[in-house]
């Protein structure tokens, strides 16, 4: 299975508003529920209207579309880094998965993923 790089560092957050989230930028996820709205976006594209912040993320995207009938694929590739003492912060979409690491664990994870068979890119 391949598992693409994405460049650039992020940011997870939770913004007080949508008011000021760049929906144009090329990887902007949104996540809105009855008690707050959580953004995962570039470090530069932050909204002032943030209440909380967690910078310097590293991305990795699953390749390809994903059926929905496919069991288990985050739940290994966590698993794999949970047992390295990587914590990750995921996000799924209706194609794929999104697994972001804290940057001082993204080489470590790059390695681990590749050990286990994964071809990162």
């Amino acid at each position: 299975m391949k598992i693409k790089v994405i460049n650039g560092r992020f940011t997870v957050c939770k913004a007080e508003n949508a008011d000021e989230i760049d929906l144009n930028d090329e990887f902007v996820f949104v996540g809105k529920t009855d008690d707050e709205i959580s953004l995962v976006c570039r470090n530069e594209k932050v909204p002032k209207n943030v209440i909380q912040r967690e910078d310097n993320w590293r991305g990795f995207r699953i390749e390809g579309v994903l059926d929905f009938s496919l069991i288990g694929i985050l739940s290994k590739i966590s698993g794999i880094l949970a047992e390295k003492n990587i914590s990750i912060f995921a996000v799924s979409t209706f194609n794929t998965d999104y697994i972001f690491v804290k940057e001082k664990n993204f080489e470590k994870g790059v390695n681990v993923l590749k050990e286990c068979g994964f071809e990162v890119e």
